[in-house]
Order: structure tokens, then C-alpha cells, then sequence
């Protein structure tokens, strides 16, 4: 008869029995990348985290390092991986590479200093770290060397300067990264390594040559006592440098001809920090930046990388001036290079040293000006900053007039918008460009929409840039009164006035009487379009002033589209080319919203469609693209939750499109309104009607009211639906709920029912109240009645 065994082999049998074998990591990835939807994925990986849970309860030392590695896979894919903080301080403890190996590259990908549990990894790093083995010192030091805190620095600085002491190349070159970090994190560590750093330099390794300067970089730039002390190594690190420029082929070193130009890039960057400022550093490196400029190969992108680091240095330092000269000709040469990046990299630099050797760049005009010619919108430009690019351009209107192209006035309106912090100076200027002289019409066009988005920074005179003006709104609104009237406004600079006005009766607060009369007034002009806006305008005044703030509100950061065929070039904020857009016919109904919201897995679930609101805060996505084209005549891009592109070609006024749709008209007669909230003072509402246009859209308007005695703020709406229906939030009318029942938010709700089906919507509100933030979601069940669908 065979022996039982011993207890401990009837619990390792009887866990084998409960606990089978986990997959290999290489099985999981091919079972992932199977994969036909996100959702898909989602549940594999839900499915193969459980697994891994109960695997690490049971403390299943066996597979515990194959399940680290897999839970490390799923966090590079982006999804929690937290749980495995504690294996990974059980890997490291372990005896076995392997797991140890597992355990630190977990900690470094898992761990930081923000958390406790790293602490508990110290004394294991410092039994490593003493380790016989050098591949497990060089775990630990590359673990310290990237999430050591500053408690774990001081605890092992002491070790890290033993090794880097040693004679071991290995373990020296990642003991000084180690002690890199170690400065960073402590600075007044640096003494304890000055002593170890007088023998980096002599190493024959390149690698160790390599982090050694990285450290001495380091260590100069963090301390000018240290920056003085190590000046005296100028010559080694000149002889160093010659070496590899005049070494022959090593094919160990070797990137495109030219021997470790990562070595080469470093020390020059080294060379740039202790000549500053030094006469004797910068004589003593003289020689051999000229020959590094003259021997460098310039028919590979390595070449010019060496290149680029040279000419900082000789321009840093107190170099002679035929040097410099030399450098700017490089400089030119990279201005011929078809490669975009050099041709840029060589007009920053030359807009640094025009200053100083503006002879020396003179020479290479008209390079420059060839540049002007450039698709590339970034080499374009060459502006030093956004204020000489706002004032040089609002030159050329005001010498230029009706001469400049007809896109100089969106792209400085653009460029206005995207600069925050210069509204109040761009403004002020503007308004001052414009007194008394309204000839200068794409000047005045750009004006006019400046002054309606920020008048009421002009009104408060919060300029810093240069002494403010002081101004009333009375003054304001004569100037655009002014312009309407004038003979010399064009039609579309009276339209760019009269909605500059419109807008500000959202800025200020004394003038609003007298912007309903000019509204009113022009409801009757002879021009066909400014007769129309303000029609539209006193719409907005009389039927729907609820809605006026978050129509007229502050105009975000802007995307500039250019048409190019059958596709859509996407810029912002000066960048070309980031993305082409296909622009393919819409869809019939509603465009569906973006997939990627984290309301999904907030509201449970993987049946529902989420949907972005539109905040007060950001573009008002009831007026559609028609708002878009009316405040500036520019071709952007439309907010996340926007109308269909079909009703924002055929509506290019403001209200064209809202007073046709059946979204103001009266509520149905007969559709029962429902309760679909009422908790903590918070009511909301919901009242039905059916589109004329499609009758499968059903139109929902919530009404949200608060029976406390406080305000409700900062109101935020979300709502989700099966993915049978498709959804659009739009705008709501305010963000404030006012207490005591005295006022409504109103917000529209637009839901394709194509199959008649009684609607199911989680909810999820947000508020604050009473100095608290307020959360809470709820859902709603079959509505409108059956008999109404």
C-alpha cells in the first residue's frame, strides 16, 4: 500500500485539485488580440483578473510570478492592476531570478512614492543591492533609480556609492543613473558621490562613460560649487570627444558612420554648461567644437543631431567669433534641408542669436524668407512669441487695409482665442486701432468680434501687458454703433458689429436696454442678413432669454478645419497636419456620441450608449454650427455633442434652424409629463413631444427645480441609453438652480426611437450644495406611455 505523504503534500494535492493552472502570459495576449470589440475585451480581462484574485488569495506561490506578468500586460493595455501591489513585494522577497526579476519590474511599473507600500520595499532593495549576484544588484539599482522616494534615497545612498565605486562596468553605469535619481530626490546628497566621481571619466565602457557625464550634468547644473569643482575636467572631456571623432570604425559604437553620437551629444551638452560664463573653459574647448562642426558628416539625421548640440554650445559659451559665423552657416545649411524638423530646429535657433550676430544672420536672409513659402504652418510662422505674432499681424491690417488675403481675419481671430492671456491686451489695442477710423475694414471686422467676446475685460481695464484705459460700456457700444452707421462698413463688417453687440449684453450689466433698442432697430434694415440676425436676436430676447447667456457665452479655444477636396485638414493652435478627417454624408437621425465615456462603466452595464453633455462651460450645442459661422465667419470644428452636419449646412444664421424645429414649440397637448427625480430638494421633470420633422425622434425637456434654501451650482446632467436608441443632450440654460422653487433649469433631451420601443435611461447628476459636492444616479423606466409611441 503507498504512503498518504506528509500534510504538507495532501495541501499542495488538494490545491492542485481546487486551483487549476493559470494560462501563460503569450496564451492571454493571442486570447486578447482575438478580441472583435472593446466590450469583448473587457470581459476577458474581467474574467481573467477574477481568476487571478482567487489565485492570489489562495497563495498560490507556484504561478504567482506568471500571474504578475499577466496582470503588468493588462495594465500596459490601461486597465487596474493595483491589486497586485502586495505579489509584487512577495516576488522581490523571493530567492529565484526570476521572480525577482517579475517583482522589481512590477514595483517600477505599479509603485511610486505616493504610496505607502513602497516603503516596505526598502529593506529588500538594500539586501539586493548586497547581493552576490550582479544581475540582481542591478534589479534593485534600476528599481531605486526610478521610483525610489526620497525616504528609500537616504536610506540607501550609501550603498549606490559603494557600487559606484566598484570595478564592475555593469554595475557602475546603472549605480550612476541610481545616483542621478538619488540627487534629484535629495539634493544634499550630492557630497557624498564627489569622491566616487573623480575616476568616472577614466572608464574605457561607454556606457559608463555615458551615465558618468550624465551625472556630472547633473550634478553641475544643480550646484555652482559643484559646476566650479568640475570645470577642471574641461580637458579630459575635450580629449574624450576627439577620440570619438577621430576613432575608427567600431562596429560596437557605430550609428550611421559616426562613433556613439549619444556619447558625442552628451559630452557637448556637458561642455555647454561649464563654458558658460568662463573664459579659460571656453578657449580650452575652442579647438575642438571646430573640429566636431567641420568633420561631422551632415548626410544622415545623426550627423545633424551632433551638429545641433554644437552650434548650442558654441553659441552658450564665450567662443571666438569666427566660430560663431561658422555656426550660423550650419544653421543655414539646415534652413536647405528638405527635412521639416531641421528646417525648424534651425529658425529657433536663429531667432535666439539675432540679437547678437545679426550680421552673421543677415547673410542668410533670403533663405529665410524662402521659408515664408513653406506649407508647413510651424516653419511659417517664426514668431518668438504670441504677442510679437498678434502685434506684427494687426500691423499688416492696419497698413494693408483691404489688401490682405480673405483668411487674415479668422486666423487672427483664431490665434486671439487660443492666446488666454492676452484677451485683455489684444482688446485694449484693438479698441484704440479702431477709434475714429473704421477704413481699415478687415481691421475693424477683427475689432468688432474682440470687443463683443472680451468687452468686459476692456470695461474693468484688467490689462498687465501696458497701461489700461479706462472705458464705460456707453463708450463701448458707441464705437460699434459707429461702425454700423458708418459709410465705409462693409455688409459683413455690420453684421461682425451687430453681433458684437448682441454679445455683450451678456458682458455687461448697465447697457442691456440700450442693446434691445439697436437690436430692434435693424430689425427693419435694408440688408437682407443684418435684418436677419436681428430678427433672430430679438428672438432670442423675447421667447428664449433663458437661453441667451449660454448661447452668447465666451467663445472656447478654437480648431481651424481646411477644406482640401474630399478631405478635412484639422489644426490647432498652429499645428499642421495633426489629423484628416474623412467627411462622409451623415447619417439619417442623430449623429451617435462618443463611445469613449467613462459614464459607461459608472452607470454598470455594457448595453447602453453613453453620451457627452454640453456644459454652460463649453460651445453651446443647441445653436448648432449656425452659432459657429455667425460669431467670426469661421470654418470650426463643433462640439462634442453638436447638430447633425445636414441641419448645419442648410440653417447659416443663428436661429434659422431652432425656430424650425419643433423642439420650441408648444408642448403636445395630451402627452402626461413624469417625475423622474425627486431627492434632497432636487426635482426634475420631463415633459414629451414628437418631432415634425422625423416622428421616430422624440423630443424630452427636463425641467430641474430646488426646494431648498440654498442655490444649487454647477449643475451637470448625464444620461444614458440602450444602444437600440441613440441620444443627444443639448445645452442646458443655466448651471445654477436658484432655491425656494423661484426658477428652472430647462435642458433637451433628442432620442431616436426607430423601433418604438418604451425608453430606459440611467441618469447621473452632479451639484454642488451647501459647500458640498453632490452625486447621485437614477434610473427611468418605460416612458413616454405605450399608447403615445
Amino acid at each position: 500500500m503507498k504512503p498518504l505523504g506528509t500534510v504538507q503534500d495532501l495541501q499542495i494535492s488538494f490545491s492542485s485539485q481546487r486551483m487549476p493552472a493559470p494560462i501563460r502570459l503569450r496564451e492571454l495576449i493571442r486570447t486578447i488580440r482575438t478580441a472583435r470589440t472593446q466590450a469583448e475585451e473587457r470581459e476577458m480581462i474581467q474574467k481573467e483578473c477574477a481568476a487571478i484574485r482567487s489565485s492570489f488569495r489562495e497563495e498560490d506561490n507556484t504561478y504567482r510570478c506568471r500571474n504578475v506578468a499577466k496582470l503588468l500586460y493588462m495594465h500596459m493595455l490601461g486597465y487596474p492592476a493595483h491589486f497586485g501591489q502586495l505579489e509584487c513585494l512577495k516576488l522581490i522577497a523571493s530567492q529565484k531570478f526570476t521572480d525577482k526579476r517579475i517583482g522589481y519590474l512590477g514595483a517600477m511599473l505599479l509603485l511610486d512614492e505616493r504610496q505607502d507600500v513602497h516603503l516596505l520595499m526598502t529593506n529588500c532593495i538594500k539586501n539586493d543591492l548586497n547581493h552576490s549576484t550582479q544581475y540582481v544588484q542591478g534589479l534593485a539599482l534600476c528599481t531605486l533609480g526610478c521610483m525610489g522616494s526620497s525616504e528609500m534615497c537616504r536610506d540607501l545612498a550609501g550603498e549606490v556609492e559603494k557600487l559606484l565605486k566598484t570595478s564592475n562596468s555593469y554595475l557602475r553605469k546603472k549605480a550612476a543613473l541610481c545616483a542621478v535619481h538619488v540627487i534629484r530626490k535629495v539634493p544634499e546628497l550630492m557630497e557624498m558621490f564627489l569622491p566616487a566621481t573623480k575616476n568616472l571619466l577614466n572608464e574605457k565602457n561607454h556606457g559608463v562613460l555615458h551615465t558618468s557625464v550624465v551625472l556630472l550634468t547633473e550634478m553641475c547644473e544643480r550646484s555652482p560649487d559643484m559646476l566650479a569643482h568640475f570645470r577642471k575636467l574641461v580637458p579630459q572631456l575635450v580629449r574624450i570627444l576627439k577620440n570619438l571623432i577621430m576613432s575608427g570604425y567600431s562596429p560596437e559604437h557605430d550609428v550611421s558612420g559616426i562613433s556613439d553620437p549619444f556619447l558625442q551629444v552628451r559630452i557637448l551638452r556637458l561642455l555647454r554648461i561649464l563654458g558658460r560664463n568662463d573664459d579659460d573653459s571656453s578657449e580650452a574647448m575652442n579647438d575642438i567644437l571646430a573640429q566636431v562642426a567641420t568633420n561631422t558628416e551632415t548626410s544622415k539625421n545623426v550627423g545633424n543631431a551632433i551638429l545641433y548640440e554644437t552650434v548650442l554650445t558654441i553659441m552658450d559659451i564665450k567662443s571666438e567669433s569666427g566660430l560663431r559665423v561658422l555656426a550660423i552657416n550650419i544653421l543655414g545649411r539646415f534652413l536647405l534641408n528638405n527635412d521639416k524638423n531641421i528646417r525648424y530646429v534651425a529658425l529657433t535657433s536663429l531667432l535666439k542669436t539675432v540679437q547678437t550676430d545679426h550680421n552673421a544672420v543677415q547673410r542668410h536672409r533670403s533663405t529665410i524668407v524662402d521659408c515664408l513659402k513653406d506649407l508647413d504652418v510651424s516653419i511659417k510662422r517664426y514668431a518668438p512669441s504670441k504677442r510679437w505674432h498678434i502685434d506684427t499681424i494687426m500691423r499688416v491690417l492696419t497698413t494693408a487695409g483691404s489688401y490682405v488675403r480673405d483668411d487674415a481675419v479668422p486666423n487672427l481671430i483664431q490665434l486671439i482665442t487660443n492666446s488666454v492671456e492676452m484677451h485683455a491686451y489684444t482688446v485694449q489695442r484693438l479698441y484704440k486701432a479702431i477709434l475714429g477710423d473704421y477704413s481699415q475694414q478687415p481691421l475693424v471686422q477683427v475689432a468688432s468680434w474682440c470687443i463683443g467676446e472680451y468687452g468686459d475685460l476692456l470695461v474693468s481695464g484688467q490689462c498687465e501687458e501696458e497701461e489700461p484705459i479706462q472705458v464705460t460700456e456707453d463708450e463701448v457700444l458707441d464705437i460699434l454703433e459707429s461702425v454700423l452707421i458708418s459709410n465705409m462698413s462693409a455688409s459683413v463688417t455690420r453684421g461682425y458689429a451687430l453681433t458684437a453687440i448682441m454679445k455683450l449684453s451678456t458682458r455687461f450689466t448697465c447697457t442691456v436696454n440700450r442693446i434691445k433698442k439697436v437690436v430692434s432697430i435693424y430689425g427693419s434694415s435694408i440688408d437682407v442678413e443684418l435684418q436677419q440676425r436681428a430678427v433672430e436676436y430679438n428672438a432670442l430676447f423675447k421667447k428664449y432669454d433663458h437661453m441667451r447667456p449660454a448661447l452668447l457665452e465666451r467663445m472656447p479655444v478654437m480648431e481651424k478645419i481646411i477644406t482640401n477636396g474630399p478631405t478635412e485638414i484639422v489644426q490647432t493652435n498652429g499645428e499642421t497636419e495633426p489629423a484628416v478627417l474623412e467627411t462622409k454624408p451623415p447619417p439619417s437621425g442623430l449623429q451617435p456620441a462618443s463611445q469613449a465615456n467613462d459614464l459607461l462603466d459608472l452607470l454598470g452595464g455594457t448595453d447602453i450608449t453613453p453620451v457627452i453633455p454640453t456644459a454652460p462651460t463649453s460651445k453651446p450645442a443647441s445653436a448648432g454650427g449656425e452659432l459657429l459661422d455667425l460669431l467670426g465667419d469661421l470654418n470650426l470644428t463643433g462640439s462634442p455633442v453638436s447638430a447633425p452636419a445636414s441641419q448645419i449646412a442648410q440653417s447659416p444664421f443663428l436661429l434659422d434652424g431652432l425656430l424650425s424645429q419643433p423642439l420650441f414649440n408648444d408642448i403636445a397637448a395630451g402627452i402626461p409629463s413624469i417625475t423622474a427625480y425627486n431627492k434632497n430638494g432636487l426635482k426634475i421633470d420631463f415633459t414629451f413631444e414628437r418631432s415634425n420633422t422625423n416622428p421616430s425622434i422624440t423630443v424630452i425637456t427636463i425641467q430641474a427645480s430646488n426646494s431648498t434654501e440654498l442655490d444649487m451650482t454647477d449643475f451637470v446632467f448625464q444620461a444614458a441609453v440602450p444602444k437600440t436608441f441613440q441620444l443627444q443632450l443639448l445645452s442646458p440654460s443655466s448651471s445654477v438652480i436658484p432655491a425656494f422653487n423661484s426658477g428652472t433649469i430647462t435642458q433637451v433631451i433628442k432620442v431616436l426611437n426607430p423601433q418604438k420601443q418604451q425608453l430606459r435611461m440611467r441618469i447621473k447628476l452632479t451639484y454642488n450644495h451647501k459647500g458640498s459636492a453632490m452625486q447621485d444616479l437614477a434610473e427611468v423606466n418605460n416612458f413616454p406611455p405605450q399608447s403615445w409611441q
